[in-house]
């Protein structure tokens, strides 16, 4: 548990020199991806060959019961396993009417050993993930499948759970709103459908409570990833973050706004679109010195209040109601880029969030502390074995392998794929492009073809609805405003003369039926084309773009997919994209689409070039990450011992040997240990937010060392070891001081009131990305890495500097309020 520097410097190179092997051999064993299913096929033969079909529902309960008896006595799941699959089959046949194909059958085969299983969409993925959570819920230990959002795990448990009712085997969902006891009920069953980050945010719980039994989680078994991609890829790159209510500085949030609305851009900031920042310039800093009576941006004291007011400028010039958040019953509600949901409890850091609520005209909440943190990668690997599923994974297959050591098998469609991708169309102005969309819709609308139109934000999908509206075409609109209208409007999205505008609600684990439930309507649209998927942008990356496409074509459904593009959108604007188109394309204001293209081609390289610099992203994140979260297993197994098991340091036993003694006499052995496990673990918990805080200090700035010419993961690798050692060793004095002092003759019961886990949690936006945001390198200059060290570094050293200025602010005022609240942390490493 103590790093020393030697143990340091081996984990770093440790770190890459794994991570390099690991790579280079599984690239030259070519088992990234497998596409060779003749052993899968041969197990699939074994499974039809067992036929249940005469056995009555109670004899294939009897079965399923036998098979579970033999599953927990010792024998093999892998000589079980066709057998098993069988009576799920004949149970999914009788409970759903669904006979299962011979591609569903070879993905349980898949998941069951581990790996992930890429299947089209519309392929029963639900279906194929039944399978080995059966054979694996039998053994008693647990399954969790890992959805993409609530109303897909609600929706699958309820959908699914004929078939585990029918073998034995108890089914349930946890969604955020539950209770915990709840929750804990629903943890124990077989299987559980949940999202990753539920489950992730409940682990964090549970790390926090003083309880042994009061946790709602079991031991973790197996887990099946639904929406791999998104899940593994995308949301990886926000780290999962719970955070418990604290004071705040004496600085009003709407008195700052006022302020804020009465400054003009140009003359008292400016705004940096692409670093997503602002900036007060000398008039700006002179008005703000006039308003509050302070000092300049320099002055120490008056940090706290510039800090407020450029969070606000952010709040007020860069994130956008009904783009980034919506307002919902008083309340700012973030909206998540991914799905164009309403993410639940989550907040913005660093007074932000306050800022919005300012702007908004609502009352403020207040302010919090990060208390646990774990990144998606590092909460998998608490899961004994893993399996996946996705549509999209050949582009990500490597990534995958290389951080979940998951070998994508792709199982080709059921039936033939049907399915037609438009070219995009690439206009000049956002608004010629919105008319060729609407004249699409209208075209398409009046011949009876249903459209899905989706959208990147609330503010676009109802901006396009107006338009709509304008043309006469009936319509339904899907975004975070209106979630719970969520299942009725996709089963009607697939029928005719339908038109639905989605964020990318409708993108994931969705499923477009149709003509619905009527297999005449079905053939009917089938001549017209089938589901028409319109989408108004590309995103950063393509998978997200092949989400929406995914709607269309299912089950060898005829449909077509198309992207309008303009030079206006924000993936062009933001990354600079039009640096590299004709300027004829720029300055024309036709309607038409242009015709050069070329044009599509740079908007496709960008993409690529994003995706790359997101990589790189996610991997310098699990170099940063790697030693926290073993710090983090190490000071839970610490409080954990102490909780459960009433194991201490030596240090601290002889510490408190005699106020030991003293209160075992005067209220037994069982009062005693429980008083000081509860106080050490309290005290490991803030040592716990102090070490996070400082660690989020000390990422923010790291990359500056590299101007050095040092190695900032060393660096960091050697610094945190060392910061992590003092903690445990501050614990161990707190916790030996506060249980000297704590009166053994009062209740003892108020100790526990006093020290519970926070009442009020929340999860936080936090960027993971340990460098400034800039402008991504379209010409592919790994920036981050420390790629093109001649070249990138010089030409990126003022921003880098820059960056690190304007991020001092917001780490010194962190460090007041610290102060503030009694609390001192050495800053002597992070400087």
């Amino acid at each position: 548990m103590h790093y020393t520097t030697e143990f340091s410097c081996r984990l770093f190179h440790s770190i890459r020199t794994k991570e390099r092997l690991r790579y280079a051999v599984k690239r030259y064993q070519g088992i990234t991806i497998e596409t060779d299913l003749a052993g899968y096929a041969q197990v699939v033969e074994r499974i039809r060959d067992i036929d249940y079909s005469r056995l009555t529902d109670t004899e294939l309960r009897t079965r399923a019961d036998a098979l579970k008896q033999r599953l927990r006595e010792g024998s093999s799941a892998e000589e079980l396993l066709p057998e098993t699959y069988a009576a799920v089959r004949e149970a999914a046949r009788r409970t759903l009417g669904l006979d299962a194909f011979d591609e569903q059958l070879v993905a349980g085969v898949v998941l069951k050993q581990g790996k992930l299983a890429q299947m089209r969409t519309g392929e029963g993925k639900t279906l194929a993930a039944v399978f080995p959570a059966c054979i694996a819920g039998f053994t008693g230990g647990g399954v969790h499948i890992l959805t993409a959002n609530e109303y897909l795990a609600r929706r699958d448990a309820a959908w699914m759970g004929g078939i585990y009712e029918l073998l034995g085997v108890t089914v349930s969902y946890v969604d955020e709103r539950m209770k915990a006891e709840d929750k804990r009920e629903a943890y124990r069953a077989d299987v559980t459908y949940l999202t990753a980050k539920q489950a992730g945010f409940d682990y964090l719980e549970d790390e926090l409570r003083y309880d042994v039994d009061a946790r709602v989680q079991r031991p973790f078994a197996f887990c099946i990833v639904d929406e791999a991609n998104f899940l593994l890829i995308d949301e990886a790159r926000i780290p999962l973050v719970i955070a418990r209510e604290r004071g705040e500085l004496d600085i009003s949030p709407h008195r700052i706004d006022e302020l804020v609305r009465t400054l003009r851009p140009i003359r008292d900031f400016t705004i940096d679109r692409v670093g997503r920042n602002c900036f007060l310039t000398l008039d700006g800093e002179q008005r703000v010195r006039d308003a509050f009576s302070c000092g300049g941006s320099h002055e120490e004291d008056s940090f706290p209040i510039y800090a407020a007011v450029n969070v606000s400028l952010l709040a007020h010039h860069l994130l956008g109601r009904d783009i980034d958040y919506v307002v919902k019953e008083e309340k700012i509600e973030l909206v998540d880029e991914f799905t164009g949901r309403v993410a639940d409890k989550r907040r913005w850091p660093y007074g932000i969030q306050g800022a919005l609520e300012a702007k908004e005209g609502l009352s403020v909440e207040r302010e919090g502390e990060v208390c646990g943190s774990i990144t998606v990668q590092s909460f998998l690997k608490l899961y004994p074995r893993i399996a996946a599923m996705t549509a999209t994974a050949v582009s990500a297959a490597d990534e995958l392998k290389l951080f979940y050591d998951l070998s994508t098998v792709i199982i080709p469609p059921h039936r033939h794929e049907r399915m037609e991708h438009l070219d995009d169309l690439v206009f000049a102005t956002r608004r010629a492009k919105l008319a060729a969309l609407v004249n699409t819709v209208e075209a398409a609308h009046s011949v009876g073809r249903p459209v899905l139109i989706g959208t990147r934000s609330v503010k676009e999908s109802e901006e396009l609805a107006s338009m709509l509206s304008e043309r006469g075409i009936p319509h339904a609109v899907l975004n975070a405003k209106n979630d719970a209208a969520e299942a009725g409007l996709i089963a009607r999205a697939g029928t005719r003369d339908a038109v639905t505008v989605s964020t990318n609600m409708a993108g994931r684990g969705t499923d477009i039926t149709l003509g619905g439930e009527d297999d005449a309507e079905r053939s009917a649209i089938a001549v017209l084309g089938g589901l028409l998927v319109l989408g108004t942008t590309r995103h950063e990356s393509v998978r997200v773009d092949n989400q929406p496409r995914g709607r269309a074509g299912r089950q060898g459904d005829p449909g077509a997919s198309q992207f309008f593009v303009s030079l206006e959108d924000d993936l062009i604007t933001r990354y600079a994209i039009t640096d590299f188109i004709p300027n004829q394309y720029l300055t024309t204001d036709s309607s038409e689409p242009i015709a050069d293209r070329s044009v599509a081609k740079e908007i496709t390289r960008a993409q690529e070039i994003i995706e790359r610099q997101h990589f790189q992203m996610r991997r310098t994140l699990r170099r940063y990450t790697e030693l926290v979260e073993r710090q983090r297993r190490d000071l839970s197994r610490l409080r954990w011992e102490a909780l459960g098991e009433r194991v201490f340091p030596e240090q601290l036993l002889q510490t408190c040997d005699e106020k030991i003694e003293l209160t075992v006499d005067r209220h037994g052995e069982e009062i005693a240990s429980w008083a000081l496990a509860v106080i050490y673990a309290h005290c490991l918990d803030e040592e716990w937010i102090h070490h996070l805080a400082w660690v989020d200090d000390v990422r923010e700035g790291i990359h500056l060392r590299r101007l050095g010419k040092q190695e900032p993961l060393l660096d960091f690798i050697k610094d945190a070891s060392g910061a992590f050692r003092e903690r445990i060793d501050n614990a161990n004095r707190a916790a030996a001081v506060r249980f000297a002092e704590l009166n053994i003759d009062r209740d003892l019961d108020e100790l526990i009131r006093e020290l519970r886990a926070p009442a009020s949690t929340w999860t936080y936006l936090i960027n993971d990305n340990p460098f400034p945001s800039f402008r991504v390198s379209l010409l592919g200059l790994d920036v981050a890495q420390g790629g093109a060290v001649g070249i990138g570094l010089v030409a990126f050293a003022p921003l880098l500097l820059l960056a690190g200025v304007v991020k001092s602010i917001v780490r010194r005022l962190r460090r007041l309020l610290h102060r503030s609240h009694g609390i001192e942390i050495d800053t002597d490493r992070s400087r």
